[in-house]
């Protein structure tokens, strides 16, 4: 089957919500379902046409709703099972569609799954988790949890240790068990019969655990290794989604899009290639890692284009025909995309229109993660107490251990925090960003005054319209879905070139992304054949020259 066989969830785009802190409509500082369902016709004016909705069952809230207590029940902060019904017609009546976010690797340590596993070791639950005995007096290994700190925590009450890969209040199902996927698998059917309209399966290549839980090699004498990249994608893992999607997902016709973090453009056509009936999608992390990377040894330094393009490319060139990407650039776990690659004072709203016609016209699926459409930014932290995040505490915490100053710990979170994702959507201008009546539960970014939707709506050349554009176009355009990429001026270090063709059509995307005026050579790309359709700038000049990151999308 052909890669470019029609699908609807190839011709969506996706737009992302974080539900605490999307809209309040009750007044208590925190987002809800109603929030939702009352900004319905801003989400249908920009054109989108599945919803994503993170966590939004009942929780604990120690890792803002990634830790489960009840499956199949709301929570309380966000609303009632009454409410997501409402917002599910609602959604479906605008002709738009509704996905989950899917959190099976593990479960909070509230959940009741969790409480009879860990009451004794004869429990009939006990092998629902991952528990061991300690060794020497401490932890069964020595791994380090992705939150920082060991990957185990002990239960006095059942005198072993739990396996915990993120929070210690996160405790790891045991998908080798049988029972914990039928348990598992019901829960996933009775949301699809519900009506939903698919899954973003988190943290999915954690699910497959390193045989043996061995101790890693440890040649610094630490504590506890760093194991992030140790615990990604073992052997076995397909076989659990391939008993998923046999079960539950290719029994319906939904979206799937699976959270893999470590999976290289190589691999791709094993998770999505449609010949195996796998996952639609998986959301790669190459392309975070090199900003991240590259920002940690030089901070500052601006984004490698020469990297994204090798990036980008294989994932195009390599799925091709074969299976199909997920586009996005930003999401609830990574700092602001205008702040990270952007320029988000002097260029603000050039770089966020850049970066958005560079990813959206590739051939997948555009995910928008909300604010992104109006350029929302990285927010100010003026101390370590104003982070919320459990990773960004921990984090602190360990930097603090090793002798960094709270200066230096506070500048490294401002830049990397997952916080910066997390402040209340920016609706207006008015009290708390038109977010909430009351105080929010986090801090609104303090530039909301200037970048909010209210501004936005009507103004013909902002961030919001600019998506709207790029929306419309790509919806009237089957070779901007379905059309072959092909890089343009690969060696360019700063302009970012790709050409889409389907058939007799073709179109081209030209994207400077630096703050420097550019010049291309027009013979390079035979810039006279092409006519302009799309542009972050008014249009006339030179077409040689490139301004500021500047955008244009040209077809033949």
């Amino acid at each position: 089957m052909s890669g470019e066989t029609a699908r609807w969830w190839k011709e969506a785009v996706v737009y992302q919500i974080y539900p605490r802190s999307f809209m309040d409509s009750n007044g208590d500082g925190i987002g809800d379902l109603n929030g939702i369902a009352d900004r319905l016709d801003y989400l249908q004016r920009l054109g989108v046409d599945v919803l994503w909705i993170c966590p939004m069952y009942r929780s604990p809230n120690d890792d803002n709703g990634y830790d489960i207590s009840d499956y199949q029940a709301i929570m309380t902060e966000f609303g009632s099972m009454a409410d997501f019904d409402r917002l599910l017609a609602e959604t479906h009546a605008r002709g738009m569609r509704l996905i989950l976010d899917l959190v099976v690797n593990h479960t909070s340590d509230e959940h009741p799954w969790f409480i009879e596993s860990r009451s004794s070791k004869s429990s009939a639950k006990r092998d629902w988790y991952i528990w061991r005995d300690g060794k020497n007096g401490a932890e069964p290994n020595n791994w380090e949890s992705i939150f920082n700190g060991s990957a185990w925590k002990y239960h006095p009450g059942s005198e072993q240790y739990f396996l915990h890969l993120f929070s210690e209040r996160q405790p790891d199902l045991n998908w080798e068990n049988p029972e914990v996927r039928a348990a598992l698998y019901d829960m996933m059917r009775w949301w699809l019969d519900k009506g939903i309209d698919g899954f973003r399966i988190d943290a999915i290549c954690h699910m497959k655990k390193q045989p043996g839980l061995s101790d890693l090699p440890n040649p610094q004498g630490l504590r506890h290794v760093p194991s992030f990249e140790r615990h990604l994608n073992y052997p076995g893992l397909l076989d659990y989604v391939d008993d998923m999607c046999r079960q539950v997902f290719n029994r319906y016709d939904i979206m799937t899009v699976g959270e893999m973090n470590g999976a290289s453009a190589e691999q791709g056509e094993d998770w999505v290639g449609e010949r195996h009936g796998r996952l639609n999608m998986i959301f790669q992390f190459e392309h975070v890692k090199l900003w991240e990377t590259g920002h940690r040894r030089s901070p500052g330094a601006g984004l490698d284009v020469m990297g994204l393009k090798h990036i980008f490319t294989r994932w195009q060139t390599l799925l091709e025909g074969k299976g199909w990407n997920a586009l996005y650039v930003e999401n609830h776990d990574i700092p602001r995309v205008v702040s990270a690659w952007g320029d988000d004072g002097r260029y603000w709203r050039e770089s966020a229109t850049a970066i958005a016609a560079l990813y959206f016209l590739m051939q997948g699926t555009p995910f928008i993660y909300q604010g992104q459409e109006l350029g929302m930014t990285n927010t100010r932290f003026a101390g370590l107490n104003d982070f919320d995040d459990v990773a960004a505490r921990n984090r602190a915490a360990q930097l603090r251990e090793r002798g960094m100053d709270e200066a230096q710990i506070l500048a490294f979170l401002s830049r990397s925090g997952r916080d910066n994702a997390r402040t209340p959507m920016q609706w207006s201008d008015g009290p708390h960003a038109g977010f909430s009546r009351a105080q929010p539960w986090f801090a609104v970014n303090p530039n909301y005054r200037t970048i909010n939707a209210a501004r936005q709506l009507d103004e013909a050349d902002s961030v919001f319209n600019f998506y709207r554009a790029l929306i419309r176009l790509r919806k009237a355009t089957p070779a901007l879905v379905y059309g072959r990429y092909q890089l343009q001026l690969a060696e360019h270090p700063h302009i970012y070139a790709y050409t889409r063709s389907l058939n007799d059509q073709r179109w081209l995307v030209l994207c400077n992304l630096s703050a420097q005026e550019l010049q291309v050579d027009p013979h390079r790309l035979a810039l006279a054949r092409w006519r302009p359709r799309l542009g972050n700038y008014p249009q006339g000049g030179e077409p040689q020259r490139l301004r500021p990151f500047e955008a244009r999308v040209y077809r033949a």
